[in-house]
């Protein structure tokens, strides 16, 4: 199978099941943007190699689990109103998120004030991530007819990547860096 295909030359893309659209048409605008969330979440994680940390393993499995659901949530995004869509997001798929961020969020300090993003390159890498999370969630909102768990989805994992990047900083000993008043 050849990388390149050359049918999207003049501007457009196929959705699932073919349709032709405009790239940067909302769908595509939007489980693109996805891809660029789940990019930034696998190299938030290559910074991890060679770190070593209690339940680094756990957390690596719970991310690439992320990873993957957020893969079938572009392609949910991906299929057109009138088409079925062949993977669903369900209901559990958030409670899953809103558990391990409670999980986390338990071992870290409570937060007092805003922090910047910073403290290790995977800490910051994932804070990026979450950034483009909500970008994603923001374009899912002018979709269209979507699955509404779509929205909340993304909504929980950038929450998720927020608490994520913070974890990976007190599990590496890194200090988070507040917003200062004084400036």
């Amino acid at each position: 199978m050849r990388i390149y295909t050359r049918s999207g030359d003049k501007g457009q893309t196929s959705l699932i099941y073919g349709k032709r659209v405009a790239k940067n048409d909302a769908r595509v605008e939007a489980y693109g943007t996805c891809d660029e969330t789940n990019s930034m979440i696998g190299l938030g994680l290559s910074f991890l190699d060679g770190e070593e940390f209690a339940g680094k393993e756990v957390f690596l499995k719970r991310m690439e689990r992320v990873q993957t659901i957020l893969f079938h949530v572009g392609a949910e995004l991906a299929t057109p109103e009138d088409k079925e869509v062949t993977w669903k997001l369900k209901k559990e798929h958030i409670e899953e998120l809103e558990k391990e961020i409670d999980e986390w969020d338990a071992e870290l300090e409570p937060l007092k004030n805003f922090i910047l993003p910073s403290g290790h390159k995977a800490a910051s890498a994932l804070h990026a991530a979450r950034t483009v999370a909500r970008r994603a969630e923001r374009m899912a909102i002018g979709v269209g007819e979507v699955n509404p768990l779509v929205v909340s989805y993304l909504n929980r994992l950038s929450d998720y990547l927020f608490v994520a990047a913070r974890y990976v900083n007190k599990q590496l000993g890194r200090t988070e860096s507040h917003l200062r008043a004084d400036v």
